[in-house]
């Protein structure tokens, strides 16, 4: 046979075993978010497409070529694996964006970004919000909020809520303190109740930090590109409800009044 197609075709087997090899070899890398502000937990994972023996994964975490954390992590019997770093100390303290690279064996290496903000660069806004109540008014809802802001609070009668209307640039929190002579959730024995929380109609749990005899004070996480904050009670100003029920009221008792009229008449 022709010794040049002798090196052809061991050229060819060399190319596809070194193809098949390199496929099955391939590593991810994710993380669980795309945003963290100190402080937070990122949760690293991935998975080795072929395990090989106890080999570790070697974790390396940059900034501008700056070395933040370094970690050999545990491979599972299925090649998943997962670790996580809290972010903060000596090492984050530069704002921008950081990078995992992750490696198993010889030549397999896998990257994954995040954006990083330090305390520092961390923007809270503390203020009054002046909400319109129609003929009752106004009203001054006084917040707290990071990692957006808030666009407008207005009243839903008909369903008894506050709907904060926020430009939501990352995950982050906003405290509202809610006057109780505007906005509440009670029970028929006066006592308080919870609240309902929708975020762009799913509903969401909250914390309540502070309980006076004028207000409540909640505090409700969001996600980046949420906007549509909805704080359902029991009772909002001006009340709807009890204005719908006396107009249902005097409509019930004019039909009776016309009724009876007409069989007076007919009598």
């Amino acid at each position: 046979m022709d010794s040049r197609i002798i090196f052809g075709i061991v050229s060819l087997l060399i190319i596809s075993t070194g193809t098949v090899f390199a496929q099955e070899s391939l590593i991810s890398v994710q993380t669980d978010d795309n945003n963290y502000d100190e402080g937070d937990t990122i949760v690293i994972s991935g998975k080795i497409t072929t395990v090989v023996g106890e080999t570790p994964i070697t974790l390396q975490l940059f900034t501008e070529g700056n070395l933040v954390e370094i970690a050999q992590i545990k491979v599972a019997q299925d090649g998943t694996y997962s670790h996580t770093v809290i972010a903060e100390g000596p090492l984050w303290k530069k704002q921008g964006e950081y990078i995992v690279r992750v490696s198993y064996g010889e030549g397999n290496v896998a990257e994954s970004e995040f954006n990083y903000l330090p305390k520092s660069e961390i923007i809270e806004t503390t203020t009054n919000f002046e909400v319109n109540a129609g003929n009752s008014g106004t009203f001054d809802v006084e917040y707290t909020i990071k990692g957006g802001t808030v666009k407008n609070i207005v009243i839903d009668p008909e369903i008894f809520a506050l709907i904060v209307q926020i430009d939501s640039t990352d995950e982050g929190t906003i405290s509202l303190d809610l006057p109780r002579e505007f906005i509440g959730a009670e029970k028929q024995n006066g006592k308080d109740d919870t609240f309902i929380i929708l975020i762009d109609g799913v509903e969401v749990a909250y914390q309540e930090s502070v309980v006076l005899s004028e207000s409540r004070v909640i505090t409700i996480n969001f996600e980046q590109n949420d906007s549509d904050i909805e704080i359902i009670g029991t009772y909002v100003v001006p009340e709807f409800g009890t204005v719908v029920m006396m107009i249902l009221v005097v409509g019930i008792m004019a039909t009776i009044l016309v009724a009876k009229n007409k069989f007076q008449t007919i009598i």
